[in-house]
């Protein structure tokens, strides 16, 4: 078993990156550890590089890129860097010597290409990159403390010497995803010496945070392991939300923990050296000072809490069963379920994938999730014979695409160049587009059954692809021509006579800050999506567990932010026990 986690009783050093999955609260966890550790006499900074950082939320307070002083408690400072500003001032830096010397169309792809997740993260490694090397400001601070660290590609990226060679300025292959770094080799020595600081463990540690479910566990072994690759060694894992205390006479609460424990029992084995805490399960909402004090300061002893009687509001959500028949009614052909990892995108496609198959559609369910249950889906002898299902392994997919790229410019490029493109073909855009190029080829295959596919691409990528497309460009540094299916499939996607897309999330706030952010990351590329949908929501259980009910009771505020985002289009799917495996329990909540 983990020990609890107690900063203030622990030997730390004066760098704390904490990062981990959309979600698992390492917000709240690197909030509730600045706090803790200010409060025993320690000057403490705290940063955030997040681009959906709800600082403000937590602190109850606005902040800016400065650091701040948090009102009545002595020793905290925290700051909130803005990526996306620099991000932008990065892309202009880059793509503004072109303007009026390079056709229009031109401009437009190379202002696509510096849009994605990987410019954003550059842009807040240097933001990080300058407060750390800033010796002045860290002399005044005990502890700085970062909530959102770099990522392995992004730091391995930056090790490579082609990176500061400058050639990508005068490539004919395509800007890399980052962009021609070029544009800020005068801080290839300010970037050396951060990732030197990220890799000594006297100065660094490295915060895993996850939570006690499969899904953001591997994301936690994922992490570990690109991070270990170029020297980050000094971790620990942080297990967030564990609920220690269930209630016997309870069967939601009952359930909860066994899901919890059969997570924890099956922690992946490269973890299993990693040093472990847990954070137990908070009745609350972590915002404000006082609820802040309080993560640290008790285990949350189910005998301390008292169910506080208030009178459930009455939601009139649609249920997914409401869902699925507007699908149906409408004649969509193309069903896309996205949202960040584990809110149950998988499920939620299979389900709808189920539903519709039970009226009497053909359907065709695709998948990028190796998870169990689609298996089972599969396999499951009561399964029905218009329903077919295929899993693209998004590893062969893009080490399929990885090699045609390789190929078409190993002609072209030296060593070192080869390295740099090797390296930045891991990126999240290149793992999208290898991936929809998949699930183009499956739709074209598909014209006469409804095709359900779990995992879409991001409105940038989608515009990527367009631009490409429209301008007879590479694709993602790629030589070659787009698909045919991948041409046909981009205006589908733009037609809401044709396809729906469908945005699952949590009532919780990270998960509704990043599905409002991925929304509008669409609407950018001209796809509106059709739905939401609240998924495992515990406010209709009806626990008399005081933790699960006060985490249900502040579900009200997120369910009404996305009744709003949604205009009321969300339909509601309460906390299951049971995961719905199979063709039988997906059929049950179809129809409920």
């Amino acid at each position: 078993m983990s020990s609890l986690f107690q900063p203030q009783q622990m030997n730390l050093p004066p760098y704390l990156f904490f990062t981990g999955k959309g979600g698992v609260g390492k917000t709240s966890v690197a909030c509730a550890t600045a706090l803790t550790l200010a409060d025993q006499g320690k000057k403490v900074l705290l940063v955030s590089t997040d681009p959906a950082s709800n600082l403000q939320d937590v602190f109850e307070m606005g902040l800016t890129n400065k650091p701040t002083a948090i009102p009545h408690v002595e020793n905290l400072f925290v700051a909130n860097l803005d990526p996306e500003t620099s991000a932008q001032e990065y892309k202009e830096n880059l793509v503004g010597p072109y303007r009026g010397k390079l056709p229009e169309a031109v401009i437009t792809q190379m202002e696509e290409q510096l849009l994605g997740a990987c410019t954003v993260e550059i842009a807040a490694f240097d933001e990080f990159s300058t407060l750390l090397t800033n010796k002045d400001l860290i002399k005044q601070y005990n502890y700085v403390i970062f909530d959102t660290a770099p990522t392995g590609h992004t730091l391995r990226l930056l090790q490579l010497p082609t990176a500061w060679s400058g050639f990508l300025e005068e490539s004919t292959h395509g800007a890399s995803c980052l962009g021609p770094l070029a544009g800020l080799a005068d801080k290839k020595t300010l970037y050396e010496d951060t990732v030197a600081a990220l890799a000594n463990a006297e100065q660094t540690m490295l915060l895993l945070v996850t939570r006690p479910d499969q899904s953001p566990l591997k994301e936690a072994v994922r992490a570990s392991k690109e991070l270990g690759e170029i020297g980050v060694r000094n971790q620990m894992l942080l297990i967030n939300g564990v609920l220690e205390h269930p209630l016997p006479s309870d069967a939601v609460s009952s359930a909860f923990y066994k899901k919890q424990k059969t997570a924890l029992e099956h922690i992946p084995d490269s973890l299993k050296n990693v040093p472990t805490y847990h954070v137990p399960l908070a009745p609350f909402n972590i915002t404000g000072i006082e609820n802040l004090r309080q993560l640290f300061s008790e285990t949350f002893d189910i005998e301390k809490q008292e169910i506080k009687e208030v009178e459930k509001e009455a939601l009139h959500l649609p249920t997914l069963a409401a869902l699925i028949e507007d699908i149906y009614q409408t004649g969509k052909k193309v069903i896309f379920t996205m949202g960040k990892g584990g809110v149950g995108k998988t499920t939620v496609a299979s389900a709808i994938a189920v539903g519709l198959v039970e009226k009497g559609r053909k359907v065709h369910l695709t998948t990028t999730d190796p998870a169990a249950h689609v298996d089972d889906v599969m396999h499951d002898e009561k399964g029905h014979s218009n329903l077919s299902i295929s899993k693209i392994d998004p590893k062969v997919e893009v080490e399929n695409y990885r090699q045609s790229v390789l190929a078409q410019s190993e002609e072209m490029l030296d060593e070192e160049g080869l390295a740099y493109l090797e390296e930045d073909l891991r990126s999240p855009c290149t793992e999208e587009i290898a991936v929809f190029r998949a699930f183009a080829d499956i739709v074209e295959k598909s014209a006469e059954e409804i095709v359900v596919i779990d995992t879409a691409p991001t409105g940038h990528t989608l515009l990527l692809l367009d631009a490409a497309h429209a301008y007879h460009r590479e694709i993602a540094r790629s030589s070659g021509e787009i698909p045919a299916s991948v041409q046909h499939l981009l205006p589908r996607l733009r037609n809401p006579e044709e396809t729906s897309v469908v945005i699952v999330t949590l009532a919780e706030a990270t998960p509704v800050h990043e599905a409002t952010r991925l929304q509008e990351d669409l609407e950018r590329a001209e796809i509106v999506p059709s739905w939401w949908v609240i998924n495992q929501s515990l406010y209709e259980t009806d626990t008399k567990d005081p933790i699960l009910h006060g985490r249900a009771m502040s579900e009200v505020k997120w369910i009404h932010e996305v009744e709003k985002k949604s205009n009321n289009q969300c339909a509601f799917i309460p906390w299951k026990a049971e995961d719905p495996i199979g063709y039988g329990r997906l059929k049950e909540l179809a129809k409920q």
